[in-house]
């Protein structure tokens, strides 16, 4: 895995029922997440991983890879996690495979907080130095554009990543709002050391097929 994990968090004025349900559903979760463009679960029994197909689309090339998550709804403290891994025989891509987790703590005054810890293999190399730090802000930038929904803002749809060349507009998505280490912590380090145990147990999705 690379040098520097991947850590955003945020606080989002909902409960977690709702920030669950806009995460774990497919077609949900391509609305808000600039990394996906289309998710396609290939089904799976109650309380087994979920194998599916994602596509990145960009005006050059579309990227296909696979991945395996599994979702844990009933924690001692309330809280929830979705484990995941992900990865991709295009060598064209940036993301060789990665792993990582979603974790959602409710509040006690009835918000959640949503929290992603990832990492992957670089399939550039060293420009990696550069697709970090933008896989980076893409993940903060899509969680402030799903925070603003589900309180009650505009849709996903309304904020296309141009909107980010519109300053004027305070109401925009802006990876600013974000935590990007955890308190106390900082970005250059392993932020899968709180990974849920159940990320352990996923199988490469790519030696699956």
């Amino acid at each position: 895995m690379g040098t520097r994990g991947i850590y955003v968090e945020i606080v989002i004025d909902a409960d977690l029922e709702r920030v669950w349900a806009a995460t774990q559903d497919p077609e949900q979760h391509v609305r808000w997440d600039v990394r996906f463009s289309e998710i396609v679960p290939e089904g799976a029994e109650d309380g087994a991983p979920t194998h599916f197909r994602y596509v990145r689309r960009s005006p050059l090339h579309d990227v296909h890879g696979t991945g395996v998550s599994i979702g844990e709804r009933r924690r001692p403290d309330g809280s929830r996690t979705s484990a995941l891994r992900f990865g991709t025989v295009d060598r064209l891509s940036p993301i060789r495979a990665g792993r990582g987790y979603w974790r959602y703590v409710p509040t006690d005054d009835g918000r959640t907080r949503f929290i992603t810890g990832y990492d992957y293999d670089s399939g550039w190399g060293p420009l990696d130095v550069v697709v970090r730090p933008l896989l980076g802000w893409a993940t903060a930038w899509s969680f402030d554009r799903l925070r603003i929904w589900l309180e009650g803002g505009p849709a996903p749809e309304a904020w296309p990543l141009t909107s980010v060349l519109q300053p004027w507009r305070r109401d925009r998505p802006r990876a600013s709002r974000t935590l990007r280490a955890p308190a106390g912590g900082t970005r250059r380090t392993d932020h899968l050391h709180d990974a849920p145990a159940t990320l352990a147990t996923l199988p490469d999705p790519r030696g699956d097929r």
